[in-house]
């Protein structure tokens, strides 16, 4: 029965690993899409959407389903609990990706950002897809160190959040207020990427240590 179970926590624990290489990757194409106002780029991470949604809905399925049936204590029940939180923040970072592709979409075929501005979203579209896939890589591995880096991602993403917004606000921008809008969401979608990521990593932490971290 604790073989039967332990292989159905580590099925789990895939399952999440795989779910946030999908969101890194989904990220990757969504800011390729935004980068050159490709439409099919776009339409192939929106369209993907209805399959992220139903993996996450079984993941957490599965997660409850061990939590009521095998009563898990410990390590164990770490595991589980964090498990049911990390679906939650992984299929946010997918539904930000969805976000952001839908701006390429709505703003096609004109692009959603102007030029002198792109090199920033590339950056952060850089280090979204990097954070995708280290948290599948954190997630897979359990390791408490490698956790703990995700939030020097998160730093970098959050400074070129913060600098966006003093180049919006600047008196001499010289582009539209839709513009602005778009670029201050845009910027918030990944930077809320990113912060989901290290809440993933902060219960990755959690689950080997015993320790909250604030």
């Amino acid at each position: 029965m604790r073989t039967a179970f332990h292989e159905q926590l580590d099925a789990l624990t895939q399952s999440i690993g795989d779910m946030c290489g999908a969101a890194g990757a989904a990220m990757q194409r969504a800011t390729e899409a935004l980068l050159s106002a490709d439409i099919v780029l776009a339409e192939t991470v929106i369209s993907g959407e209805q399959d992220l949604m139903t993996q996450a809905a079984q993941t957490e399925n599965d997660a409850f389903t061990l939590l009521a049936l095998q009563a898990p204590v410990a390590t164990d029940l770490r595991l589980v609990l964090s498990s049911i939180q990390n679906v939650a923040d992984v299929d946010r970072m997918r539904a930000l990706a969805l976000h952001v592709a839908k701006t390429a979409r709505r703003r096609h075929p004109a692009r959603a950002i102007p030029d002198d501005v792109s090199g920033y979203f590339a950056e952060m579209g850089r280090i979204a897809v990097k954070i995708g896939h280290s948290t599948k890589e954190v997630v897979l591995s359990g390791d408490p160190d490698k956790a703990a880096e995700l939030a020097d991602e998160d730093d970098a993403m959050d400074e070129l959040h913060r600098h966006l917004f003093t180049v919006v606000l600047d008196r001499e921008w010289p582009h539209p207020a839709a513009a602005a809008v778009d670029i201050t969401l845009l910027s918030r979608y990944y930077e809320r990427f990113a912060d989901h990521a290290v809440e993933i990593g902060r219960r990755v932490i959690f689950q080997a240590t015993g320790t909250a971290i604030a």
